[in-house]
């Protein structure tokens, strides 16, 4: 079995920019992969964001859930000298209407554990709201309540490496239909345990990788893409037979909602 590798790197909004539907529609023609990626449509994920170091090094990926927040991971070394870019497609760019927020707050799952990647969950608070528009618009939260099924298609996005041994990195976007396991399948690819706060997703010919992590996993709900899955951990070189694992929202679910409230 493979070892296990840590990838480094809600209030529903009343109005014209509710959560979970792009105003630029997106473009899935299926099992394409991260690694050795398919564009996405420029816009069309409004909640994915880069994070970036203060020199402009693309680390991590996360998730915008309203004006003020963002999702992504506890492994992503987030500082307050970092920036949280929205609306960017193309890293390589300067000519995209983006918006630049700083770091406010940075709050890790207490119960995170860096070993085997559990709980695997982290909220930025944005300095000051952003923008909502037709490039920057939330993803709708699962509910604690939500049961996401075996085969069940969802997709990934980010900017991590295309080639887990090259360590190639592309500059558009890049997005993936994945397919979700049962952990009791999931367990079959890793030595660590498969917890019930991770969810997985692939082992079909397509993975997330170094650079992705912190991004989505969202799957349709009543016409609306939710997230389900925070881009944790994996295969050691992105193997696309090999499935990505993912902290499950669901089930950290209560936790958001309580770190919000409460800040």
């Amino acid at each position: 079995m493979a070892t296990l590798w840590v990838l480094s790197c809600l209030v529903l909004l009343s109005g014209a920019y509710g959560c979970g539907v792009p105003a630029i529609s997106p473009l899935i023609s299926g099992y394409a992969r991260v690694v050795n990626g398919e564009n996405a449509v420029s816009g069309s994920w409004p909640w994915q964001v880069s994070l970036q170091d203060y020199t402009g090094f693309h680390y991590c990926g996360g998730s915008i859930i309203n004006s003020l927040w963002v999702v992504t991971a506890a492994h992503c070394p987030v500082s307050s000298s970092h920036r949280v870019v929205l609306g960017e497609f193309d890293l390589s760019s300067n000519a995209e209407p983006i918006q630049v927020k700083s770091v406010g707050r940075f709050f890790r799952h207490p119960q995170y554990n860096s070993q085997t990647a559990v709980n695997d969950i982290a909220l930025i608070k944005l300095s000051s709201p952003a923008t909502l528009n037709d490039r920057v618009s939330p993803a709708c939260l699962a509910a604690s309540s939500d049961v996401f099924g075996e085969g069940e298609s969802c997709v990934t996005s980010g900017w991590g490496y295309t080639n887990g041994v090259t360590l190639t990195k592309p500059a558009k976007l890049q997005q993936v239909s994945l397919p979700l396991l049962t952990n009791t399948d999931c367990q079959r690819y890793f030595a660590p345990r498969i917890e019930a706060s991770m969810i997985c997703a692939g082992a079909s010919g397509a993975s997330s990788c170094m650079g992705d992590s912190g991004g989505p996993l969202v799957c349709q709900r009543n016409g609306a893409w939710t997230l389900t899955g925070v881009v944790s951990a994996g295969s050691p070189t992105c193997s696309p037979s090999s499935p990505g694992i993912y902290a499950r929202v669901s089930f950290l679910r209560s936790w958001v909602d309580q770190t919000v409230a409460a800040n």
